[in-house]
């Protein structure tokens, strides 16, 4: 039987998942966890053939939630299912080895697939997703700048777009607040922005956040 964990903050999205997949019970287990602290006290006491993780949960690092997953977990496969853009995080999220990504406006029938395509050991690209990547190929189109970002620093990037303090971002890191200070001024160097509003606005502009 295979087994799902739903790492989600909304209890609404997690409903929703688990009603999508009832009339299945008797080849799927669901089990769900509100933030990353959950999922990983879960993930210690049983395997899980598949993690559907959001990956803007107030409180987890998701980039450190999903680095560690694959490092400790590599047998558990990953889908991504977030309201950010493919444009925005799908190809970064792909390069650090989930299985899938996947927007949370994708209709039912879409969402089934990408679960038991991912479960079966397959990759799961979105049509949405699979024209982007093809467009960005034959365009060759100038990278995107936010691929000049580490993975801390993007993982820094997405919660200081959130509106989120230097000091809640060591806090939820666990990193001392000068290394997240460091962070942010190569973010800002690489970027060639001078603030939290200019920041925003690029993060926009390349599809970051709507």
């Amino acid at each position: 039987m295979n087994s799902i964990l739903i790492v989600d903050d909304h209890s609404v999205v997690r409903a929703g998942i688990m009603y999508l997949f009832s009339q299945e019970s008797a080849s799927l287990e669901i089990d769900e966890a509100k933030d990353g602290n959950n999922a990983l006290a879960l993930l210690k006491n049983k395997a899980y053939s598949l993690v559907i993780l959001d990956v803007n949960i107030p409180g987890t690092d998701t980039v450190g939630f999903i680095e560690y997953m694959l490092t400790v977990y590599p047998g558990t496969k990953i889908l991504v299912f977030t309201m950010n853009s493919e444009e925005g995080y799908g190809k970064r999220f792909l390069q650090m080895g989930v299985k899938g990504f996947l927007n949370k406006e994708s209709p039912d029938e879409e969402i089934r697939k990408a679960v038991w395509t991912v479960l079966k050991g397959n990759r799961y690209i979105s049509n949405n997703l699979a024209q982007l990547l093809s467009a960005e190929a034959l365009d060759r189109k100038k990278e995107n700048p936010f691929d000049e970002l580490s993975k801390r620093e993007f993982e820094v990037v997405l919660q200081l777009i959130k509106g989120d303090s230097v000091s809640l971002i060591a806090e939820t890191m666990s990193l001392h607040a000068s290394t997240i200070g460091t962070h942010k001024a190569n973010i800002f160097q690489k970027l060639r922005v001078h603030n939290i509003i200019q920041l925003t606005d690029l993060a926009k502009l390349y599809g970051i956040i709507a």
